[in-house]
């Protein structure tokens, strides 16, 4: 038994315009199954991708605060001509720079239209073949005890962990990496991304949900009412939620 990602959940007040940069930005369809924006690859929807992280933007009344998101979205590039085109590019979407305290680096942080941080990457071996989603990023205080968390929560292999990262893929080798990263900044406001889970096909949604709190994982009131989905916090606070099936 087991959870995998697949798909990014973002907030925003108008989610059809976010989820149109963001379909723009990865060079993905976007579709509107219902409230919620979908963007992935394909002319279909195609739902759970067998390889991609989605994004999934989902429409609330709240604005972002200022302040800095710990989950984001890292972009793959594969030429310094390539990433100076992309950030051009989605500068003209409507992405601004913002400065989190990077300093001299060789990739870009910007935001999205409604402030949501994400990095354009210098090209790297390690995301050659990841597709325009490099990583999907964590910022934590333990990534030792994030890895052991999620090591049992989801069917990815850990490919690295030390005390200052902790690195995840799909056991196929394939799509983005999930990574943890320790920071300084302490978790203060319910995140605008987060994680959507799904269980494996003939896995029981409500068994994998009490394995998860058995692991550690807590119950959390987002305002979500009755759903099909449950929302959950790992032992550091990181929302996720484990969708069911459909």
């Amino acid at each position: 038994m087991a959870v995998r990602p697949v798909q990014v959940n973002i907030k925003a007040l108008d989610g059809l315009a976010v989820g149109r940069f963001w379909g723009a930005a990865l060079g993905w369809s976007v579709f509107r199954p219902g409230v919620t924006t979908y963007v992935g690859p394909g002319d279909d929807v195609v739902w759970p991708d067998p390889v991609f992280v989605c994004v999934d933007v989902v429409p609330v009344p709240e604005p972002k605060t200022a302040t800095k998101n710990r989950v984001h979205l890292d972009l793959a590039t594969t030429s310094a001509a390539q990433q100076a085109e992309l950030v051009a590019r989605l500068r003209a979407l409507g992405a601004t720079p913002v400065d989190i305290g990077q300093g001299d680096v060789p990739w870009t942080v910007l935001a999205d239209p409604e402030g949501n941080e994400f990095c354009v990457l210098e090209p790297r071996e390690t995301y050659r073949d990841t597709g325009p989603i490099a990583a999907v990023v964590v910022d934590c205080a333990d990534p030792r005890a994030m890895a052991g968390f999620w090591g049992e929560a989801m069917d990815w292999t850990l490919h690295e962990v030390t005390d200052d990262r902790a690195v995840f893929r799909s056991a196929e080798g394939t799509g983005p990496y999930l990574e943890f990263l320790r920071t300084p900044d302490v978790k203060t406001v319910p995140d605008r991304v987060h994680l959507d889970l799904l269980p494996r096909p003939g896995d029981d949604k409500e068994a994998e949900v009490a394995r998860l709190r058995a692991l550690g994982a807590t119950d959390i009131d987002l305002g979500q009412g009755d759903v099909p989905w449950t929302c959950l916090a790992d032992p550091e606070g990181h929302e996720f939620c484990v969708l069911a099936p459909s």
